[in-house]
């Protein structure tokens, strides 16, 4: 009797089972690269990035800063051997609160005379890490700092230093071209060289941008903000000018589109990049695989022809005339192009400070 019960419970556990049902797939947290590529969502925020946190993205930007504090602080320190134990010039001097002409000269700022009588050409390569005083360094490495990590974390630190370098360069190439017989320096040519850039992948990356017009908003605040310091003595906007056109026509050469990576909603930042779906996918790869050899081959001719017109002959500069009058305790500077005079209390100083006082009242 046991044996037979247990043989009918066999049976009716079998019938009970259902026939022919396949188990339920086991959930997997693995997910195809191919589905990966055409779900949404897949956004690049240009700023405010909250998913890159490595600081070996940004080694870059930072050896940038050191360099240039290192060089602000070389020249302060020219200014205080050479002026008297004074770290910064008077703000009627030197509105930026810096050093004299003198020590800007010293140090390796651009002027005529230098160029033009005495072929100082490596000039050009110290130029663009010079300041003109502590709020144009401040000003600049903070944009510098703002605009620049973003640029290299998108496109990596060879294209982003390549860029910085070359816009440096041809800033002070085009600063040559008009500079006068006062010193300037070019340090914020590099900056408006990865606003160019910034403007480039923009305008390459239009069709999978979001939130264009902020980040639009951002790029001409700082690129406004910078202009106006360029008015400012010491500081010359079309090194500005010239380094802007280079990182934009170096910007479409070099820069790639950047990669896409998965975050969530609530992590989009200002400046994002988003593929909808497969189709437009699609549709992006095919438009960027025809575009791209012809605007980096248009972007190539211009910067060859923007370089040649940066390269010509410098014309003849006109010296600065001025004349100096001294008494027991004064001295009397008079400039000859516009006539004004200014009367100084003292007599005993260096004719290169004689220069800075005339270069400031013509």
């Amino acid at each position: 009797m046991e044996g037979e019960a247990s043989v009918n419970k066999l049976h009716t556990q079998i019938e009970i089972k259902p026939q022919g049902q396949e188990p339920p797939p086991p959930s997997s947290s693995v997910v195809d690269n191919s589905e990966m590529d055409i779900q949404p969502e897949g956004k690049l925020p240009f700023f405010k990035s909250r998913y890159r946190q490595r600081a070996s993205d940004t080694w870059l930007i930072s050896l940038l800063v050191i360099l240039h504090l290192v060089a602000f602080i070389t020249t302060t320190l020219f200014n205080y051997f050479s002026m008297g134990s004074v770290f910064f010039q008077p703000l009627s001097e030197n509105p930026l609160l810096g050093p004299s002409a003198s020590t800007l000269d010293k140090v390796g700022a651009l002027r005529r005379a230098f160029l033009v009588q005495n072929h100082l050409n490596w000039r050009f390569l110290v130029c663009p890490w010079l300041h003109a005083g502590i709020i144009h360094f401040s000003i600049n490495i903070s944009c510098m700092i703002f605009i620049g990590i973003h640029l290299e974390r998108d496109y990596g630190p060879l294209r982003i230093g390549v860029i910085y370098l070359l816009s440096a360069f041809f800033g002070s190439l085009v600063c040559s071209l008009f500079v006068r017989n006062n010193p300037v320096v070019t340090s914020s040519g590099a900056l408006f060289g990865l606003l160019g850039t910034m403007l480039s992948g923009l305008i390459r990356n239009w069709k999978v941008y979001s939130s264009k017009g902020a980040a639009l908003a951002a790029l001409f605040t700082v690129l406004a903000t910078n202009f106006l310091l360029g008015l400012l003595p010491y500081i010359d906007n079309f090194a500005n000018i010239g380094a802007f056109i280079s990182g934009l026509l170096l910007g479409f050469v070099l820069l790639l589109t950047p990669q896409i990576r998965q975050m969530s909603k609530n992590k989009a930042g200002l400046f994002e990049c988003g593929v909808k779906h497969a189709k437009s996918t699609i549709k992006l790869k095919q438009k960027l695989a025809l575009d791209r050899p012809i605007l980096r081959s248009i972007s190539l001719i211009l910067f060859a022809f923007w370089m040649s017109c940066s390269i010509i002959p410098r014309h003849r500069y006109k010296p600065l005339l001025w004349m100096i009058m001294k008494s027991n305790s004064e001295m009397t500077l008079t400039c000859l192009y516009n006539g004004n005079t200014r009367v100084f209390p003292f007599t005993n100083i260096s004719q290169a400070r004689i220069n800075d006082l005339c270069a400031m009242i013509c």
